[in-house]
């Protein structure tokens, strides 16, 4: 009765969402009721994690970040609550979801479990395939990145130490922003021309690297199907393989790519350049991170028992990479 109960009441309702009057579509298809239902036969023992209230951090909820037109896009803000006298690392979340689906909200339990361990943490909206096609996400996510540094002042935030965070699409989004940092190519117009993208951690949970990797360009074989690939970039591999290559992280790591903690479920679809990216990274003496946790389902950073294992991992690499 519980898990149904779950299920009734955080089932996705609106299939539009508004910011002053103006409307742009969204697509609720993934969700944590939703993979709460594709993953309870298997994992039995899974829960879903909730948002909670703590009496260790403050927040500030939906936050306009970046105006597009009359498009606002949103963040939510979570904070240690006890003044600290030196600067504070930050944390830059995104959801997953194909680069269609999902919600910022997704990912406000690990933004306030990073807020109790004496982070600044914002979990960051960005415009969906749904809405915009690539690259208008990057776009969006690196002046979210610019945002926190053009208010570091007032969160006591040390610019020199912030990270950025994903999971699954999100994941390749994170990684994406961390290895082409400062690249004028991929950052659009700018309410903080002053501000630069660079970041200094990178955080990847269960995210590919490699769009070119047949699990992922290999998927559309069936027109009336198409791959969150091919929704995303506008076409299959076949039709514009250039925007794959362009859109592939692993195409830009190298001697300037921060420290990389990788967290990845027992799939091995997800890992899709992992490997290739560690092995650059070795090459340059650069700092990596890789835990596989075994008998997983790929959202597994939503339900416990592996949220725990999740907060555990990121927390301990970003306090070495950051000490």
């Amino acid at each position: 009765m519980k898990k149904w109960l779950f299920v009734v009441l955080f089932l996705p309702i609106f299939c539009f969402g508004q910011t002053n009057g103006n409307i742009f579509p969204v697509d609720s298809s993934f969700s944590v009721a939703s993979a709460f239902q594709k993953i309870t036969k298997q994992f039995p023992n899974a829960r879903p994690v909730l948002p909670f209230v703590s009496d260790k951090i403050l927040s500030e909820w939906n936050v306009v970040y970046r105006s597009v037109g009359e498009r606002h896009l949103r963040l939510d803000l979570f904070y240690p609550k006890n003044p600290i006298s030196h600067l504070k690392p930050a944390v830059v979340l995104i959801h997953g979801g194909g680069w269609r689906s999902g919600n910022k909200s997704h990912l406000v339990p690990l933004a306030q479990r990073l807020a109790e361990n004496g982070f600044v943490a914002a979990t960051v909206e960005h415009r969906l395939s749904i809405e915009a096609e690539y690259p208008a996400a990057i776009y969006d996510l690196k002046e979210a990145v610019k945002w926190l540094k053009a208010n570091a002042p007032k969160y006591n935030i040390n610019k020199d130490q912030i990270a950025v965070l994903g999971c699954s699409s999100g994941a390749t989004l994170a990684t994406f922003l961390g290895v082409t940092g400062g690249q004028q190519k991929f950052e659009g117009e700018s309410e903080f021309p002053n501000q630069n993208t660079i970041v200094y951690a990178i955080v990847n949970i269960d995210g590919i690297l490699d769009f070119t990797d047949p699990a992922e360009s290999g998927k559309d074989n069936n027109p009336d199907k198409p791959s969150a690939g091919a929704l995303w970039f506008g076409g299959t591999y076949k039709q514009i393989p250039e925007k794959w290559i362009e859109a592939s992280p692993i195409n830009y790591v190298g001697k300037n790519t921060p420290p990389t903690l990788f967290v990845n479920s027992a799939l091995p679809r997800f890992h899709a350049g992992r490997d290739s990216m560690v092995a650059i990274l070795s090459d340059n003496n650069i700092y990596s991170e890789i835990y596989t946790i075994p008998n997983t389902p790929h959202p597994f950073w939503l339900f416990f028992p592996w949220f725990d294992l999740t907060v555990d991992y990121t927390v301990a690499f970003l306090n070495k990479v950051f000490e």
